[in-house]
């Protein structure tokens, strides 16, 4: 007897016993470790630049490469576990998720870090796609899964916003590679509780894993998404035009390669469907919205507004509350509006949040900042949560690691890019600064990387002098922080509206497979 029929036969076919949501807390236990750790850097990102003193490129190399690998490695990955095993894939990403984990909190140069960071992103690529793959082959009363997906996303949401707020405790008392430390107790823990509770589940009729498709697409999404941060920040030069090339030539030979093979990574004809294609850019953008403000949010909280790190992550956390709230009833609330109203609705909110930003201040006020990260948690919950549902309930549940892996790759993409191009606008911006004509050359430059560079630079300082640096630094940082925050609401609305159309006549599934 397999462990799916065993589960089958302890909570009963359609799923209504506590087996199934046993295997479910496992699953959110994932999820809730990699989401974490998306973003607890970001608020550890003041005493890491202290610490190992990169400059500012290097800075957001060590916030989005985690993101680039896992978006590379997302597809390939999911695709692994149709034929290997998810639950075996699971388990394999979770032991390394926690041994790399030690690298990254003892890492001692900028270089180090990155790499670890980039290690940690192959390991977390075969966490997400797995656990979505299992909670669509657990669960078969459609209304039951939109429940569990939105626990999950709820949790992938909040996952995201609770970051700070644990990297916030511990930062008051450790230093910043305990944010990673914390891994390894719940790795462990996953593993254990996952051997005895998982069922494991694979497509048997997968073919080989092409080797060829795997490089193609971690160099081509790779690629894109340098060359869009680099323009973003520096402006086109040769190399970033070649870097372009190469990433949408391997795209577009991974996507031309999927059509001629048998067993596909991808079956890129899923993307012929419009639903399927709006949830997609809807999960993408939605997360694009939410890392790039938290991520720069926690900076501002805390270089701008003097808040400590604690403090900051708590301020934080209205955006994990309404993730949390929103995606535990998105699912019903589709069946009962729609879907297009949700996903639009959600984005629109999020849109609505971002644009709230653009009358940020030095000295605003809490209310602002509340209110704005209140938004963009509710929108993100019901969007997230709902395309998620549609993108896996779009397929036959043999292909749900493939599917699951498309909505994370857009949920990881979306990340990536949400720090790299809105934080490309913020840096951009930044160094635009003056700084006051007495600072010697080398003060100057290095106080031009980062605000927590300029913050470090201004100690060598005279007070007077310190104060007027440091004072243009927060300027413009949220000079830098408004534009981005207003490019981001223009891209957020403009994708409700296309989620309006696309989504057209969507609908979540009502009945019991079998």
């Amino acid at each position: 007897m397999t462990r799916t029929e065993q589960l089958d036969r302890l909570t009963g076919a359609e799923g209504k016993g506590r087996g199934r949501w046993l295997a479910l807390s496992v699953l959110v236990l994932a999820v809730l470790l990699v989401a974490v750790d998306a973003t607890v850097l970001g608020l550890a990102t003041p005493s890491l630049s202290e610490d190992l003193k990169p400059s500012g490129t290097q800075l957001l190399w060590i916030g989005d490469i985690y993101s680039f690998v896992i978006a590379g490695l997302l597809v390939s990955m999911g695709s692994l576990g149709d034929r290997i095993g998810r639950k075996k894939l699971l388990l394999l990403g979770a032991t390394a998720f926690g041994a790399v984990s030690v690298l990254n909190a003892y890492a001692t140069s900028p270089e180090m870090m990155i790499v670890a960071r980039a290690l940690l992103g192959v390991a977390g690529a075969t966490l997400m796609p797995s656990t979505l793959a299992l909670i669509r082959n657990i669960f078969h009363d459609p209304k039951e899964r939109s429940l569990a997906i939105g626990i999950w996303g709820a949790t992938a949401s909040a996952g995201a916003a609770v970051g700070p707020v644990v990297g916030g405790a511990l930062l008051q008392h450790f230093w910043w590679g305990s944010v990673f430390l914390i891994n390894l107790p719940v790795m462990a823990v996953l593993v254990v509780v996952g051997v005895r509770l998982l069922p494991e589940s694979r497509n048997p009729v997968a073919g080989p894993w092409d080797l060829f498709s795997v490089a193609l697409s971690l160099v081509g999404v790779i690629g894109v998404v340098y060359a869009v941060k680099e323009v973003a920040t520096h402006g086109p030069t040769w190399g970033v035009g070649a870097a372009a090339v190469l990433g949408v030539g391997c795209l577009y030979g991974f996507v031309r390669r999927q059509f001629t093979l048998d067993s596909p990574l991808l079956d890129m004809r899923l993307f012929r469907h419009r639903g399927f294609s709006g949830a997609v850019l809807a999960d993408l953008l939605t997360v694009f919205g939410l890392s790039g403000l938290v991520f720069f949010l926690s900076q501002f909280l805390q270089l701008v507004q003097g808040r400590d790190p604690l403090e900051a992550g708590l301020a934080e956390l209205p955006a994990a509350v309404g993730a949390v709230f929103t995606g535990l009833v998105a699912g019903r609330y589709a069946r009962r509006y729609s879907v297009r109203v949700i996903v639009s609705g959600g984005l629109a909110a999020i849109g609505v949040a971002l644009a709230a930003l653009t009358l940020i201040h030095p000295d605003s006020g809490y209310p602002l900042l509340g209110a704005a990260l209140l938004g963009v948690g509710l929108g993100a919950g019901f969007s997230f949560t709902v395309t998620a549902d549609v993108i896996l309930s779009s397929v036959p549940k043999e292909q749900a690691g493939s599917a699951s892996a498309v909505s994370e790759t857009a949920y990881e993409l979306g990340a990536a890019l949400g720090i790299a191009l809105l934080g490309s606008i913020v840096t951009g911006v930044y160094q635009g600064f003056t700084a006051p004509a007495s600072v010697p050359a080398q003060v100057a430059d290095a106080a031009h990387e980062s605000l927590g560079g300029a913050v470090e630079a201004a100690t060598v300082l005279d007070p007077q002098t310190a104060h007027t640096m440091v004072g243009a630094a927060q300027e413009a940082f949220v000079d830098g922080l408004r534009l981005a925050s207003g490019v981001g609401a223009a891209v957020l609305l403009a994708t409700a509206v296309a989620a309006w159309f696309l989504l057209k006549g969507q609908e979540l599934q009502d009945g019991v497979e079998h």
